[in-house]
């Protein structure tokens, strides 16, 4: 089981959020709205897919890493978990 598993619910409402937030800049695009305006709703976006990162990451380290390290094979995980903060960080 997946360290997110039991806020699985709470991160799909998210999600189903933000793929509304994409829809409606989709929406706005069509119907030719200010660029601020939409630059601040993909702001928003963009913000609201940095929260959810955030939560999957702190997930990860609080099971899978610290399951990994209690096990003796956290080496791997703590690699893994840095090229996702290196992702996670738009590097």
């Amino acid at each position: 089981m997946y360290g997110y598993a039991a806020r699985k619910k709470g991160l799909q409402d998210r999600l189903r959020r933000i793929e509304g937030q994409v829809r409606g800049l989709q929406r706005m695009v069509g119907e030719d709205k200010y660029c601020i305006d939409i630059l601040t709703q993909l702001n928003s976006v963009q913000a609201a897919l940095k929260a959810v990162g955030m939560i999957l990451l702190d997930e990860h380290v609080r099971h899978c890493v610290k399951e990994s390290i209690e096990q003796g094979t956290g080496d791997e995980k703590v690699e893994e978990l840095m090229a996702a903060v290196a992702r996670l960080a738009g590097r």
